[in-house]
């Protein structure tokens, strides 16, 4: 057994122990890299990937071109590196079940997770019953860095194929705020009063940015109709 072999086997072991709360940024990113790369010393591409992006988690979200500007990092490591994001908000989202969403806070705790590394603005449906049972998170559409469009026949003909009684638009501002523009609230006009036609309510849109999120319900953004 080489001196890597040794010092892969005593990082599998200190993960067993530990997990990853007992290592450091670098330390996990030199672990989950010998998945990739078995049989290469692994400390000094995380070092190099750690430097050139700056943490662990802008690692894990830089895209697949500025990965293989890296020494050291391959087409196989980039789209393993560039995939960690995706599974994490998989796992986050397959383990909320039978979710009751009666509260503002509640929706966006729930919806946080889907927006784990999303670099382009993404727009989510959550359909409800009339209990606030969520009976499917539905991804939408994806945009640019700056906007994604959002038709209301389709936020409505997908709450009438669920049988939804009330719904929840959510989308992210990526690198910017969590705070409504112009386009938001004339899109949210345009979606409720869509709903309202054929008695299905939006309960909110919540807004994501950074880990922040913002509730047009609370803000009294939301329009009610009679």
């Amino acid at each position: 057994m080489g001196i890597h072999d040794g010092h892969r086997k005593r990082l599998r072991q200190r993960f067993a122990q530990q997990g990853a709360d007992g290592f450091q940024d670098h330390e996990l990113l030199e672990y989950l890299l010998q998945f990739s790369l078995p049989r290469v010393d692994t400390n000094p591409l995380a070092h190099r990937l750690m430097d050139r992006f700056g943490s662990f988690s802008s690692v894990l979200d830089a895209p697949v071109e500025s990965l293989l500007q890296v020494e050291g990092v391959g087409p196989g490591t980039a789209a393993f590196l560039s995939a960690l994001p995706g599974v994490c908000r998989r796992y986050y989202t397959d383990r909320n079940t039978d979710i009751i969403l009666n509260s503002s806070d509640r929706s966006g705790r729930y919806l946080l997770p889907r927006f784990i590394g999303r670099s382009v603005e993404t727009v989510f449906l959550v359909c409800m019953d009339s209990k606030c049972k969520v009976l499917a998170c539905l991804r939408l559409s994806e945009g640019n860095t700056t906007m994604a469009s959002v038709d209301p026949a389709q936020v409505t003909r997908e709450a009438l194929r669920l049988q939804a009684v009330r719904v929840t638009l959510a989308h992210n501002h990526p690198g910017g705020v969590a705070l409504p523009s112009q386009a938001d609230l004339d899109a949210t006009y345009r979606i409720a009063q869509a709903l309202h036609t054929v008695n299905i309510q939006l309960d909110d849109h919540i807004i994501v940015a950074d880990q922040d999120f913002v509730s047009l319900a609370n803000s009294g953004q939301i329009p009610r109709f009679r």
